[in-house]
């Protein structure tokens, strides 16, 4: 299927669709180091775009007759990391995306974003434009834990089918692909890596909030930012172990195999650069279970397996 993804970043939802077979016709950023990050690790082109300057000019995406758009609009307005103000301007992204969609019409787009953006005025704008664009549309907050990826990290998928009905993806995306959450510990095995620590550091965003975690648990979410430990940090009641202990923050790299970037996907830049782009990613496996669930629904259409028209059944 031809995709093109918009808000590339460095390339997590890129590569996630492409290990489920996808053919990434052409990615678009607009920010140059990620750029640089995106061009030494595919071969098709990544393309510097604002997108909120095209004025409805979409020839420069149009022109690679893209079958889905896939993308995730910066999340930033609507994180709960972030000033959670919609009028900063990057919220308007998520309309622009729409527009997109609704101009060009692929057969299909994903947007990905933040679990709470759905809550947002912006997003409910996009979702009345994707629905006169006569899009089907399918809406789901899902846990990459339970899909290969060692992080507590919730995402709302906004997948939408040209034609389609609504909640047509549902079964396939509130499946999980393990019965219980990966562990950091785990996942290190299945990449054949071992942590020199069995707790480590993510700074809160309150004191009100843990720091410390333990490796058999899944990572927090990986943010945008990566720093040491305060020498004044006092223990929180949630704190997997003392501060004192052999506790260190992961590692630039390290937080890349936590958003499931493989061993040999090549980061250059400075750490500041990296870790935003890091944190922002979507995780591989998770890009790569949402890319599936689409190409599951296409080849069940006809004669749909059980399990799904049990759920088509429940949803009515």
């Amino acid at each position: 299927m031809r995709t093109v993804d918009l808000f590339s970043g460095c390339g997590g939802l890129s590569l996630g669709f492409t290990k489920a077979g996808y053919n990434i016709v052409a990615a678009f950023d607009n920010w140059d180091e990620a750029i640089k990050v995106y061009s030494q690790n595919f071969e098709h082109p990544i393309i510097k775009l604002d997108i909120n300057t095209l004025n409805g000019d979409y020839d420069a995406i149009k022109q690679f007759d893209p079958e889905i758009i896939i993308g995730g609009p910066p999340c930033q307005d609507f994180s709960s990391a972030g000033k959670r103000d919609e009028e900063l301007g990057r919220a308007d992204l998520t309309v622009e995306f729409a527009d997109i969609v609704a101009d060009i019409r692929p057969q299909w787009f994903v947007m990905e974003n933040v679990s709470r953006a759905p809550k947002s005025q912006r997003y409910q704008s996009a979702i009345k434009i994707f629905k006169a664009a006569g899009y089907g549309l399918t809406l789901e907050t899902v846990d990459a834990s339970y899909h290969g990826v060692p992080q507590t990290r919730k995402r709302a998928f906004l997948i939408g089918q040209l034609s389609g009905v609504d909640n047509a993806l549902l079964p396939y995306l509130t499946r999980k692909s393990t019965p219980n959450k990966v562990t950091v510990r785990q996942y290190w095995a299945q990449i054949g890596k071992v942590l020199d620590v069995e707790h480590h550091y993510r700074h809160p965003r309150s004191y009100q909030r843990r720091g410390i975690f333990s490796i058999d648990e899944p990572s927090p979410t990986v943010r945008g930012v990566n720093r040491p430990i305060p020498p004044n940090y006092q223990k929180h009641h949630g704190d997997t172990c003392h501060p004192s202990a052999n506790v260190r923050p992961l590692t630039t790299l390290e937080r890349s195999y936590i958003q499931t970037f493989p061993l040999n996907f090549i980061f250059t830049g400075s750490k500041t650069n990296l870790e935003q782009m890091i944190g922002n990613a979507v995780p591989v496996n998770l890009a790569e279970f949402v890319a599936n669930c689409i190409l599951e629904f296409e080849e069940n259409k006809v004669n749909p397996p059980a399990f799904i028209r049990g759920e088509q059944l429940a949803l009515l």
